[in-house]
């Protein structure tokens, strides 16, 4: 089969690979029609290389048709039509049951100290093949795949995989008050749903930050106020307290995470990483690595006293300052985490089935066949094209 695979810095390819087959009685062979270009994947495209090999496949935004099934899979046969989420969940196990799937105690990564897996990410993840291919390999098929009817494009389902419930979950743990304010910080595929889940869910007034004169009037056409960094510079925080009554609002959404605009010094450090060897780079990251925390820490200067700062954005980072005096003189809440992807589904499938809210529809900008993917991925880390979320048909 064909699949999109790492090979370096900046540097991923289509090759020819084997075909998955099923190893475990519960395992699922899913043909994927649709797989999704996420925002941390640039992550594994620029930084996370050491925990890397060559050939490792990437994504984790799949939905397809079931094409194999294992012995013991009773859930869905073949021909049923599936979304795959990007937690590598047993669905049975203790934290499973709390709702708390990123955290699987069946699939955690006891080596590194780190949650469930993840398709397509990483050793520090499992290492798992990931589902930017033609054919993906998923376990625990009773209780993992996620059945979606058999009609209708792709468009109105794929996002089940990660960009719907990593939004939702972002919102959820923003706790915006009933027709309270929010500031979402990045409106790239997670910062743009989340503004419209929030808006959807009753919050007043939805601020959305960024840099990128596409994705801002993408935002302002959904009845986002949007704010570009660019133009206002250190006055942001004043231009957000004016509009928020000199308080600030009521929840910070940061879904920007640690490749953040600024921190030059921090950018740097990040960069010399990726030239040491592998073994090195890896204990460096783990031990003394650092993040662009420019847009967490401008979260932490907007949000009224008593607010809440909810982190959707990926932080690698074990040794990044934080500035502690100026939280807990402010009382701020914060959460954060991967999305537990399973415990949205009941929330999301009805706004999905009838009419489009949330206006998924057409909320890809880009559809490529995935033999396209490396110049996909070169446009969205570069953010040319008007590039907000790319969808691969393999």
């Amino acid at each position: 089969m064909k699949a999109l695979t790492w090979h370096g810095k900046r540097d991923v390819r289509v090759d020819s690979v084997p075909d998955p087959v099923i190893k475990d009685p519960t395992d699922v062979i899913v043909q994927v029609t649709t797989t999704g270009l996420c925002g941390s994947d640039l992550h594994l495209y620029e930084l996370f290389g050491p925990f890397l090999d060559v050939g490792d496949i990437l994504g984790h935004e799949p939905m397809g048709v079931v094409a194999e099934v294992g012995p013991d899979v009773t859930r869905v046969k073949p021909g049923d039509r599936v979304v795959v989420p990007f937690n590598v969940s047993c669905g049975t196990c203790h934290t499973c049951e709390q709702g708390l799937q990123s955290q699987c105690e069946t699939t955690q990564v006891r080596e590194h100290g780190t949650g469930g897996s993840l398709f397509g990410y990483t050793k520090l993840y499992g290492q798992v093949p990931g589902g930017q291919a033609e054919y993906l390999r998923v376990p625990f098929g009773n209780t993992l795949p996620i059945p979606v009817p058999g009609d209708g494009p792709d468009d109105r389902f794929v996002y089940l995989s990660d960009v719907l419930p990593t939004a939702w979950q972002a919102v959820e743990y923003a706790a915006i008050p009933p027709g309270g304010t929010v500031a979402v910080l990045g409106l790239g595929p997670i910062g743009d749903m989340a503004a419209r889940i929030a808006a959807h869910r009753g919050a007043g007034l939805v601020i959305g930050v960024d840099l990128v004169p596409e994705r801002l009037r993408r935002a302002a056409a959904r009845g986002v106020h949007t704010l570009d960094l660019s133009a206002y510079g250190e006055n942001l925080a004043d231009e957000v307290r004016e509009l928020t009554g000199g308080r600030g609002p009521d929840a910070v959404i940061d879904a920007v995470g640690m490749e953040a605009h600024g921190a030059p010094l921090a950018k740097g450090a990040q960069h010399m990483t990726t030239l040491l060897p592998d073994a090195l780079a890896s204990r460096m990251m783990q031990r003394y690595g650092v993040d662009r925390l420019s847009a967490l820490h401008l979260a932490i200067e907007l949000v009224r006293r008593g607010g809440t700062i909810s982190l959707s954005g990926v932080y690698g980072g074990m040794a990044d300052p934080m500035p502690l005096l100026t939280m807990f003189d402010k009382q701020i809440q914060l959460r954060m985490g991967q999305a537990n992807v399973w415990r949205w589904v009941d929330d999301l499938l009805p706004l999905l089935t009838g009419a489009d809210p949330l206006g998924v529809d057409d909320f890809a900008t880009h559809r490529v066949p995935l033999a396209d993917a490396p110049q996909a991925y070169e446009m969205f880390q570069k953010k040319q094209d008007g590039a907000v979320k790319v969808l691969f048909t393999p």
